[in-house]
């Protein structure tokens, strides 16, 4: 029979797909929404922008009060429907009040708002971060005790959950979002390998990047001075490592400038005697050499290079022997790639076609650069180098014709001085 009750049932049925709606709309544009454009919105005065931030902060709390509210509704708006229809046409009501509610639910309180809300995310987001902050705060109590039994029973399955984790990985969303990109001609290969290399600065060490000791030009303090004034004019580097006795004893940086500062004071008076010369010390002009350990990371050390205002420091192992050096210009190359000036060996040098789809690489040559300049994706979680890499994965130090193949390329062994692979030409399979 229908009757006043059945109006005000319907009415109640209708209100609650309304709130349904708004759930799921609301969970479609809280978790979608960028958080970079609502932090900027937030910047511009947008205090829905700076509230759906807030909400967004706890995303296992907001997308578990969401779903408490929307499955509240689903089932009362279901259970209201059955009492309702089952009451007009009897037992034939609850297979009717199930394919209504399906229907229903699915048009108007699922696909209808998460459509609406996926194509204006931000916009959504800021408009319903307030009312949800209202409900979160309701759900709270009833929502931890959820997560609190979830876990547990996770637990017991075997599976733990860290409860500190980044739900968001923000790091393998924009590196996704960047690799999807290039690939689909949005993104440039250019500006995705910035972006990339300044993100990965965290997660690489000095020792990946630095110039080891075997390509280190240093030079002993105890030769004369016009000795090393010769070789500071003749090198194509500005500091250079003073070493006493022993290459390991390293007991200044010169700067190049400052050796021939010191040179032009010396001819003040217009000239510059032999007795004058042997006595110049050239410690009195070098720097303080800046030892670090091959464990600190790009991002540390680069905040090192800007605070103490210098470019260079020498790395050393946990034993404090040497192992290289690094300058702030080589970790800025891992951002910008190669930066060359004219006395820089080109970096096409190293990298040469044959002309069958093949290249002969210098073995020195990090993986990373050769996988920015090629595009390729070698592993150099293992070895920096491409020489390294070869070694590794030989098990043993190749002679000079050995082939290999793995990780998707051939290499051949192409050039080697001692046991130092120089050259090695390298073929993609596929």
């Amino acid at each position: 029979m229908i009757d006043a009750a059945f109006w005000m049932t319907a009415a109640a049925i209708a209100f609650l797909l309304v709130f349904s709606a708004f759930f799921s709309g609301s969970e479609t544009a809280l978790t979608a929404a960028s958080r970079g454009k609502l932090r900027s919105a937030a910047d511009k005065g947008s205090k829905g922008a700076e509230t759906a931030l807030d909400v967004t902060e706890d995303n296992e709390r907001l997308i578990g009060s969401i779903l408490l509210g929307n499955n509240v509704v689903n089932i009362l708006a279901t259970s209201l429907a059955t009492a309702l229809l089952t009451k007009v046409f009897g037992q034939n009501g609850v297979a009717l009040a199930t394919l209504a509610m399906t229907l229903l639910v699915l048009i108007f309180a699922e696909v209808l708002p998460k459509t609406y809300a996926i194509t204006n995310s931000e916009t959504v987001a800021a408009r319903v971060a307030a009312p949800i902050k209202v409900v979160i705060l309701i759900f709270s109590p009833v929502v931890a005790a959820v997560q609190v039994l979830v876990r547990l029973v996770l637990r017991i399955c075997g599976v733990p959950i860290d409860p500190d984790s980044n739900v968001l990985a923000v790091r393998e969303e924009i590196a996704g979002a960047l690799q999807l990109g290039h690939s689909e001609g949005v993104v440039e290969k250019e500006d995705r390998d910035r972006i990339l290399g300044a993100l990965d600065l965290s997660d690489r060490f000095v020792e990946e990047v630095m110039t080891h000791r075997s390509g280190i030009e240093m030079l002993d303090a105890s030769l004369p001075v016009g000795e090393l004034l010769t070789r500071v004019l003749d090198s194509a580097h500005t500091r250079l490592p003073l070493y006493k006795d022993d290459q390991e004893n390293i007991v200044g940086v010169l700067h190049s400038k400052d050796l021939l500062r010191a040179m032009h004071k010396m001819l003040e008076d217009g000239q510059m005697d032999t007795a004058e010369m042997a006595r110049f010390d050239i410690l009195s002009v070098a720097m303080e050499p800046y030892f670090i350990p091959e464990t600190t990371t790009l991002d540390d050390q680069m905040r090192k290079f800007l605070h103490r205002k210098t470019h260079f420091a020498l790395v050393v192992d946990e034993y404090g022997g040497l192992q290289g050096l690094i300058t702030l210009e080589d970790i800025l190359e891992e951002i910008v790639g190669e930066i060359s000036d004219e006395f820089d060996e080109p970096e096409d040098d190293m990298i040469q076609p044959t002309g069958d789809g093949a290249y002969i690489v210098d073995g020195a040559m990090t993986i990373r650069d050769l996988n920015r300049a090629r595009d390729w994706q070698m592993p150099d979680d293992e070895a920096n180098t491409l020489a390294g890499l070869v070694i590794h994965e030989a098990q043993m130090i190749p002679v000079e014709g050995q082939v290999f193949s793995f990780h998707g390329f051939r290499f051949e062994v192409t050039g080697k001085e001692q046991n130092r692979l120089t050259k090695i030409k390298v073929r993609p399979l596929a």
